[in-house]
């Protein structure tokens, strides 16, 4: 499989932190190969390191053979930043435009290991700290006129998806937004945990995704199909459920997750058990721990929001806990049959010291109705018929408008 690599690469702005100490981070949309895009943080000095090793990966690009021959675009020395507000505009433009020159770079450059690296997502990037409770951190934006002006020079244009509000927020964190009901934003990032990057007019923050609905219909399509298989993920941090079919776990619990959902509140299994329980206190078994959020709370599911207003007729659905239990016992079973169908024929490939005796004294085999019925007893389990709503979430979105017109008909 070929690897992935960044094909578009965009300043939004920088924030102002104050811990452990006072110092700037700037915030990159990063748009990759295979159509995903992720919002990541680094400081100037990071990003004029990661140059210098460019450089030196690439001397007959950066010039240090021949001046003529230089096509990797300079970025000044760090020393000089955050002196004034004109200093800081100068190094806006001047990182804006460099991070468009270095992706426009031939590909053995634009596409190295050491550049898909460096614009990868941190454990960081997810889970920025949270607000200090003395001084908040300040975010300030570049205006979308400017940041979409350098990059149309360079690449297409980037169309993001549009989603709908569905009852009023009010942002508790300075990195949130406060959004009212019907207003339309585009999309920057849809974060596994349930919270999304979004822009509204000059406005941008975090957002629940249980807050918005596409405007073609309703979005349960847009989730993943249940995987009965499981995928295997670690709790890391202890959750006590306060729903009816929410689950509740502990620290260092190991899970199987059947079911992943865009608003960040995964169906998992423990056993016999099953219930709703959050991404963002899961880490995928066998990788490297994630950060713990912190005090960054899940976010919350649609079922508890209230006044919530949709344009579509047709409500978002979701499969019950009975028929996660249900279809979990059916792929078990049918997972089972399976594992004991070669036993038995390597059962009948061996042969018992009875026959072995037989074969040695020349005694025919008994055939005929014997035989036969244990042909029978030997025939595979047929599988069960999957339930309506398993054929209904499975099918083509044109098999499912049939079906329904069939239904209203009747």
């Amino acid at each position: 499989m070929e690897d992935i690599y960044v094909r578009h690469l965009e300043l939004l702005g920088y924030e102002k932190r104050f811990f452990p100490s006072q110092h700037y981070v700037y915030m990159l949309m990063v748009k990759w190969s295979d159509l995903s895009e992720k919002l990541i943080y680094r400081t100037y000095p990071e990003i004029h390191t990661f140059h210098k090793s460019l450089k030196d990966m690439f001397p007959i690009e950066s010039g240090q053979i021949e001046k003529r021959d230089r096509i990797i675009p300079s970025l000044p020395a760090p020393r000089w930043l955050w002196e004034s507000e004109k200093s800081r505009e100068t190094t806006k433009s001047t990182l804006a435009e460099y991070c468009q020159k270095v992706i426009s770079l031939p590909p053995h450059i634009s596409r190295c290991k050491h550049l898909s690296n460096f614009f990868k997502v941190r454990p960081e990037d997810e889970n920025p700290p949270a607000p200090n409770t003395l001084k908040r951190a300040e975010t300030f934006l570049v205006s979308r006129d400017q940041a979409r002006g350098v990059a149309s020079e360079i690449s297409a244009p980037i169309i993001l998806d549009t989603y709908r509000v569905i009852a009023d927020f009010e942002k508790s964190t300075k990195y949130e937004i406060t959004l009212h009901t019907g207003d339309l934003v585009e999309i920057v990032e849809k974060n596994e945990n349930g919270w999304w990057f979004c822009q509204c007019e000059s406005k941008r923050g975090w957002i629940p995704a249980s807050y918005l609905e596409p405007l073609d219909g309703p979005d349960e399509a847009e989730d993943a199909e249940p995987n009965y298989e499981g995928d295997e993920h670690i709790t890391i941090q202890a959750y006590k459920a306060e729903q009816d079919d929410e689950i509740s776990l502990e620290v260092g619990e190991t899970v199987e997750v059947i079911h992943k959902l865009l608003d960040g509140w995964w169906v998992v299994r423990k056993g016999d058990e099953t219930g709703y329980f959050p991404s963002m206190f899961l880490s995928k078994a066998g990788k490297r721990e994630r950060l713990n959020p912190g005090g960054q709370r899940p976010p919350p599911r649609r079922s508890t929001i209230r006044n919530a207003k949709s344009i579509h007729n047709k409500s978002r659905q979701r499969l019950s806990q009975d028929t996660y239990r249900r279809n979990s016992r059916r792929y078990f079973q049918q997972k089972g049959s399976r594992l004991s169908e070669p036993q038995r024929n390597s059962k009948n490939a061996a042969k018992s010291p009875l026959k072995e005796r037989k074969n040695q004294d020349n005694i025919p085999e008994m055939s005929g109705s014997s035989s036969e019925s244990e042909l029978k007893k030997e025939a595979p389990v047929i599988p069960p018929r999957p339930s309506p709503e398993l054929i209904l979430e499975r099918c083509t979105d044109n098999t499912r408008k049939k079906v329904t017109r069939k239904m209203v008909s009747e």
